[in-house]
């Protein structure tokens, strides 16, 4: 009868999932055509097909409402592509950065770890949540300026914020963009610094042929339906610290002591035979708390869709470096008043956006040309906060500001983005493409 049983769930399980795959075929269907001037061109979002709708039904089959095998396939799946150790799943960028940033608060690293009052580097120009966790564990950011162009900072510009208090660095790539990681890592390696990249806008980007999000001691990613594959929310760290990964997954799972995978027990064999703090003997390890930390974990429907987005993350960075192709090729004639999208020496990104800078000496404002394209359709955005210093969240903040923020000052009212993304066709570039044409045939 169990087998019975067993074999009718499986056959409707599959007729369920074929049935997803059908409607999905549908709804692609019923899709209208781009229209230029009518249809939206959106700077991001989501791109998936059957795959992810069938797996995210599969997960919600089983009814496993946390982490689960759909969790543990994406996590070994993603550190592989990486080619690191540990890729621990959380619930959303955001979360990812504080629980890396956190990681090194660990009193297991010592002497080593980031203590209250100690200093971080990070830039200024940027996402709050890159710079919110080192707030939120009381140390002290330290701000650096970047380039314009490539929106990054120089690594003389870190290196020369490094003072005797100077703990980590932690600093985004930038709309996809590496900084100078070999040798960033190799000034860190000397100074006895921690390096925390925040590879949130750049999965997939390399630095010297080299992955980012493998220099650091620890990496963040995100999976928001903006970024390079989504779960909708969702977020990873990633190391090959087996140190830091402890205390990673400790901050991610409420902060307790032990890491037994959720429905698992007694992994370490020593369940109820150690002694922490002042607890008794033998007390429960699955309810022993080393760490002040969170519930910060993913689902498993979310996983589910972030494991059919990784079988085509190569796909998504392809089309991303083709769109940013075009339309910086096609951009190229207006240099003179347009400060454009570049990366540094060594550096081969998977570019998160296509970054703008309307020069000071142009005959038209950064709003001029975002209201033409807004107008058009065609959907910008800032970069992200422009001088966080300037945002009533930050006007009280313990902070040091490590040179004159004079590029931060200027992305703030001159700078913004447009979409690369792999839901952007050819026939949307070139739209985009020509309303910039006819902007500046209107300006002279």
């Amino acid at each position: 009868m169990n087998k019975l049983n067993l074999t009718k769930k499986e056959a409707l399980r599959k007729q369920i999932l074929e049935l997803v795959g059908e409607y999905h075929s549908a709804t692609v269907a019923e899709q209208t055509p781009f229209e230029p001037g009518k249809s939206p061109v959106r700077y991001a979002g989501r791109h998936y097909n059957a795959q992810e709708l069938t797996h995210l039904v599969d997960s919600s089959l089983d009814f496993w409402l946390t982490a689960g095998r759909f969790s543990e396939e994406f996590e070994a799946g993603f550190a592989e592509y990486l080619g690191t150790d540990y890729a621990l799943l959380v619930n959303s960028g955001s979360s990812a950065n504080l629980v890396a940033f956190s990681a090194l608060t660990s009193p297991t690293l010592k002497d080593k770890r980031i203590r209250p009052g100690d200093e971080v580097i990070t830039a200024a120009a940027g996402f709050p949540t890159t710079v919110n966790p080192i707030i939120q564990n009381q140390a002290v950011p330290v701000f650096v300026d970047v380039e314009l162009g490539t929106y990054v900072p120089t690594l003389e510009s870190i290196e020369r914020a490094i003072s005797p208090k100077t703990k980590a660095v932690m600093i985004a790539h930038t709309m996809g963009v590496p900084y100078a990681l070999s040798e960033l890592r190799e000034l860190c390696d000397r100074k006895g610094i921690w390096l925390v990249e925040d590879n949130c806008d750049a999965l997939g980007s390399r630095y010297n042929n080299q992955l980012t999000g493998t220099f650091g001691h620890l990496s963040t990613f995100s999976f928001y339906p903006a970024h390079h594959i989504t779960m909708g929310e969702g977020g990873c760290v990633a190391t090959s610290d087996e140190t830091l990964a402890r205390a990673a997954r400790s901050m991610r799972d409420w902060g307790r002591d032990c890491y037994c995978n959720g429905g698992e027990n007694n992994t370490c064999g020593k369940r109820f035979s150690q002694q922490f703090g002042t607890l008794p003997f033998g007390y429960d390890h699955k309810y022993v708390y080393s760490h002040i930390g969170y519930n910060l974990k993913v689902t498993d429907m979310q996983a589910a869709i972030g494991v059919a987005q990784l079988a085509k993350v190569d796909e998504f960075i392809d089309a991303r470096k083709r769109n940013h192709a075009r339309i910086g090729g096609a951009l190229k004639r207006y240099e003179h008043s347009l400060v454009l999208h570049r990366a540094i020496p060594k550096a081969d990104p998977s570019w998160f956006g296509y970054v703008i800078t309307v020069k000071p000496t142009a005959k038209f404002s950064r709003h001029d040309l975002v209201m033409a394209l807004e107008n058009a359709k065609i959907e910008t955005r800032n970069l992200f906060c422009g001088n966080l210093l300037r945002h009533p969240a930050y006007l009280e903040m313990n902070h040091r500001v490590a040179e004159a923020l004079t590029n931060t000052d200027i992305i703030t009212t001159n700078t913004f983005f447009i979409g690369v993304y792999p839901g952007l066709t050819a026939e949307m570039a070139d739209y985009v493409i020509a309303t910039f044409d006819n902007f500046m045939k209107e300006k002279g």
